[in-house]
């Protein structure tokens, strides 16, 4: 049966919703009028349309929703003698619409008014309003075609991450005009100052400031004085709630409205102020807080970079949350739901109501504490993930016929730690959005007053060390322990802090933290004692993957010792300010968790290297290997020169060739040589001694002696000003009496080695060993070595880096160093294979004459790291596939070609397979086989040397 659109109107106009069968009434006359089978034409069974969903199941729950069909929309109807009964139908379709599979579209009617809310994923919510006067022209009934046929038309092009780019763009013209005060204010009130104007857009579009009172006051062209005396009395309505002119204005407190600060000498921000809330702000991402606040405080670089460091997406804060806090309480819920749901089936519902309430609270209990919590996005995702588990709980409470189980997560339950006080304040406002976002979404918009409370339980301190006792600071007792530690390198501690602080951290935690380690370990241990003391159950931490070697290693082993690593990510990408880091994730706890998850994988146990094979941390130093590896010379100052100058002064005076050296830094050995020199008075030249060399004492005067003097304080103690910081006399005794010897870069993409000339200098960035045979220097270039350095050593980005002591000196060479036999044919095939490699790649290197264009441009492109890219793409993509040679050179820019490269290969593999004979070793281990004998082998030869 059909209906037109006046007949529609005309009936309905006259009726009053007041029973049930009016409300399927009226929905069955919305199927005729836009001619769709009714709920009982189409689905006689009640299985995806209905009314009443629920009612019909033989254990007689009520129902949810006045209409259910499925995948599309639910519906709900309420009386319309409320103005605010829509509101609240809407709000009883977001509590239970989880439930009913989270369909497109949720329509209220009151039968006057029609409203359909968008529900889709990842997009703003929109809402559409129908009358009975849009009914009559035909605009609604078209919005109702669709709802029906096909609801997917009205999702939104809009998503979260575009609106809140879009309102962070407006506000910071805001913040722009604000900055002019900063030479006249407290960066920190005017920080507080521009927070509570974030606020006033969110609370408004949230609905928890009414009648737009914020926008109307903007809109208002008040003159400024009047305008900034009635932001503060709008601030001071907040504290306590009020009458602002007409408008009642809730209870907010919460700390943020303990005064009614506005500049004095206040700009015209109210034109911007009309801009940015035009935007809707009730979707925004909270963590845009952080984004804005860095565009408004004037700060240093460094305090910035540090509050940015935590500036982290949600799905990425996700892969932490789950595992860590979320797993547990989500496979205890699977248990007790369908312990409840047999309860109550069973006419047990008073012990099904008091299971979920008992979980319930359990769920309030969880406290989390983020340690280093930034601008507080760790905090607000693990609050609305718990938010979600206990609404889960109340959903189904309701389904059983059980008493409502009240919503009782709130912000209380986030601790945090922050050093910095303007992230402190970020955290605490970005918990609050968080948790009235979640609100408004699931159905809990309305609220007690208060609306906001003090988060006290979020400090503002320093996480690591208190300055003043020199002592651990205190953390609070808590469940679970997440967060994004700041990632800075242990080169750059002293840099960018204090000696002072240094020195403090050093003695707090001297012997379970190595020296100079990434700052992001005194978290870790922080933390590793907090589970040992038993004031935490569980730890979910990220670091730079250069956690997983080094001396950086020691916390995880010792996190090991006394617990347990129970899931971790061991590499992955991360945008860290624009810029793409490799990180790893950690998730440990005392034991208790059995089961083992390592990048996806369940394995048996993950090692503290966050592998689950080979455990290399069980490797022992071996002291055959002591006093061949050294660091370069450290100079600490611009004592380096041109060669120009180099040959200038000599010419000059002969005696000035004893101080002047060749210098190499790692960019020299992966690149192209710089020709650098460097002026280089040993290890023990005294000054009056220095000051004989003329020209290079002259040099290092004007320009080396004031460096230093303005060096940091820790950095000059004990050092002569005219030498070098650390002129390394260990490496230069060792050294002494060799023609050459072999360097390696200490961070680098590809692990090469290559020899340098007894008269060059080795930087600090290289690492030298006192070598001068091609045996060795073919095991140290071979896959097997290799293979153990990218395991024991750490890395930076993408890049492994390698060490003298936990690289080097643990390494098993086939034979104890300097006890090789020298005529045994495996030796010499070594031997033989790594001239030949060397003599490849210095033809590469420095072409002459035939088929080689040996153009300046041409030679900038043959560097070392140019051709072992080459080699990791042949290797990848075109050993033992089809042989395209053309393709192949155009693939690495024409530097080489693919004849070329293969030849690079096999020599590469003919020294692999002459480094395993002389371990005795066949040719087709894996490379986990190759680790496991290699560390049998080390573990033995570190027996015998006790």
């Amino acid at each position: 049966m059909s209906m037109t659109a006046q007949q529609f109107v005309r009936k309905w106009s006259k009726i009053q919703l007041k029973e049930r069968t009016t409300a399927q009434s009226h929905f069955n006359d919305i199927c005729a009028l836009i001619g769709h089978k009714t709920p009982l034409e189409l689905d006689p069974k009640g299985e995806f349309f209905t009314f009443e969903e629920g009612a019909k199941k033989p254990e007689g729950e009520q129902g949810w929703a006045d209409a259910f069909y499925r995948n599309k929309f639910i519906w709900e109807y309420k009386g319309s003698k409320n103005s605010q009964s829509l509101e609240k139908a809407y709000q009883q379709l977001l509590l239970y619409k989880d439930s009913l599979g989270n369909p497109y579209l949720l329509i209220t009617s009151d039968t006057l008014t029609i409203r359909i809310h968008t529900n889709f994923n990842n997009t703003v919510k929109k809402t559409h309003t129908i009358t009975l006067d849009d009914i009559s022209t035909g605009s609604g009934v078209e919005l109702l075609r669709r709802a029906f046929n096909d609801p997917e038309s009205f999702k939104p092009a809009d998503t979260p991450e575009q609106v809140t780019k879009a309102s962070a763009k407006q506000f910071i013209t805001v913040a722009n005009l604000l900055q002019k005060e900063k030479q006249k204010l407290d960066p920190e009130r005017l920080a507080h100052f521009i927070v509570l104007l974030l606020f006033f857009l969110f609370a408004e579009d949230l609905g928890l400031l009414p009648d737009k009172v914020f926008t109307n006051l903007v809109k208002q062209n008040l003159p400024l004085e009047s305008f900034r005396q009635s932001l503060k009395n709008l601030f001071a309505s907040m504290r306590t709630g009020g009458m602002f002119g007409v408008t009642r204005i809730p209870h907010f407190n919460g700390g943020l409205f303990d005064d009614d600060f506005v500049p004095d000498e206040l700009p015209d921000i109210a034109p911007s102020l009309r801009d940015a809330s035009a935007q809707d702000w009730s979707s925004i991402d909270p963590s845009i807080f952080g984004t804005i606040f860095e565009q408004i405080l004037d700060e240093d670089k460094r305090k910035r970079a540090q509050l940015g460091a935590h500036y982290t997406s949600k799905e990425d804060i996700l892969l932490v949350i789950e595992p860590v806090l979320m797993q547990p309480l989500r496979e205890k819920w699977q248990a007790i739901k369908l312990q409840a749901e047999s309860m109550a089936h069973a006419d047990k519902s008073k012990k099904a109501q008091q299971l979920l309430q008992d979980f319930s609270n359990e769920v309030a209990s969880i406290r989390v504490l983020d340690p280093a919590c930034g601008s507080g996005n760790f905090l607000y995702v693990a609050l609305r993930q718990l938010l979600d588990l206990q609404k889960e709980i109340i959903t189904l409470a309701a389904r059983l016929k059980l008493t409502d189980i009240p919503l009782t997560v709130d912000p209380q339950q986030i601790y945090g730690i922050e050093i910095n006080s303007y992230a402190h304040e970020l955290a605490q406002i970005t918990v609050w959005i968080g948790y009235l976002q979640w609100r408004a979404e699931n159905g809990f918009a309305e609220m007690d007053e208060p609306i906001l409370k003090p988060l006290h339980q979020i400090e503002n301190k320093d996480a690591i060390i208190n300055m003043k006792t020199g002592k651990e600071p205190e953390w609070p007792v808590v469940d679970v322990i997440v967060g994004n530690p700041p990632f800075l390198g242990g080169k750059m501690i002293r840099v960018e802090l204090s000696d002072k602080y240094v020195n403090k951290i050093f003695a707090a935690y001297k012997g379970s933290v190595p020296h100079e380690v990434d700052l992001v370990c005194y978290w870790f241990e922080k933390a590793r004692r907090h589970l040992e003391e038993g004031k935490v159950k569980r730890v979910g931490l990220l670091s730079t993957n250069s956690i997983r070697g080094g001396a950086n290693r020691k916390v995880l082993e010792q996190i090991q010792q006394s617990g347990n690593i129970f899931w971790a990510q061991s590499d992955r990408d991360w945008v860290l300010d624009g810029a793409s880091v490799n990180v790893s994730m950690i998730g440990f706890d005392d034991g208790t968790q059995k089961m083992h998850e390592l990048d996806g994988v369940i394995v048996s146990h993950i090692n503290p290297d966050l592998t689950s094979s080979t455990n290399l941390t069980l490797a022992k130093t071996l002291g055959e290997n002591q006093g061949i590896a050294f660091m370069g010379v450290t100079p600490l100052g611009p004592f380096d020169i041109s060669e120009v100058n180099a040959k200038e002064w000599v010419k000059l005076d002969g005696k000035n060739k004893k101080v002047l050296k060749k210098f190499v830094n790692a960019l020299d050995i992966v690149r192209r040589p710089s020709n650098t020199w460097i002026i280089d008075f040993g290890t023990d030249t005294t000054e009056k001694e220095a000051s004989t060399y003329s020209e290079p004492f002259e040099y290092i005067s004007e320009n080396v002696k004031p460096f230093r003097a303005n060096a940091r304080a820790g950095d000059r103690t004990g050092v002569a000003w005219w030498r070098h910081q650390r002129p390394r006399p260990e490496m230069r005794n060792a050294l002494s009496g060799l023609k050459r010897y072999i360097v390696t870069p200490g961070v680098s993409k590809h692990r090469i080695f290559v020899w340098l000339n007894e008269d060059i200098l080795a930087d600090h960035a290289l690492f030298a060993f006192a070598r001068d045979d091609d045996y060795f220097f073919g095991v140290l270039h071979s896959k097997i070595h290799e293979l153990w350095a990218l395991r024991q050593g750490t890395s930076l980005e993408d890049r492994p880096r390698y060490t003298p002591t936990t690289t080097f000196e643990s390494f098993p060479f086939p034979w104890s160093p300097s006890h090789e036999p020298k005529d045994n044919p495996r030796v010499q095939a070594i031997t033989e294979a790594a001239k030949q490699l060397d003599d490849f790649r210095n033809e590469w290197l420095n072409p002459k004459g035939g088929q080689y264009d040996n153009s300046e441009k041409v030679l900038k492109k043959h560097t070392l790291t140019n051709l072992y890219n080459a080699l990791a793409l042949y290797r990848a993509e075109y050993k033992g596939k089809m042989r395209m040679p053309e393709t192949f050179k155009d693939a690495v820019d024409r530097i080489i070609g693919l004849d070329e490269i293969e030849s690079l290969d096999h020599i590469h593999t003919k020294l692999d397979h002459a480094v395993l004979d002389a371990y005795g070793w066949q040719h087709n281990l894996s490379d986990e086989q190759i680790l496991e004998k290699l560390l049998i082998l080390n573990l033995e030869r570190a027996n015998t040397q006790k």
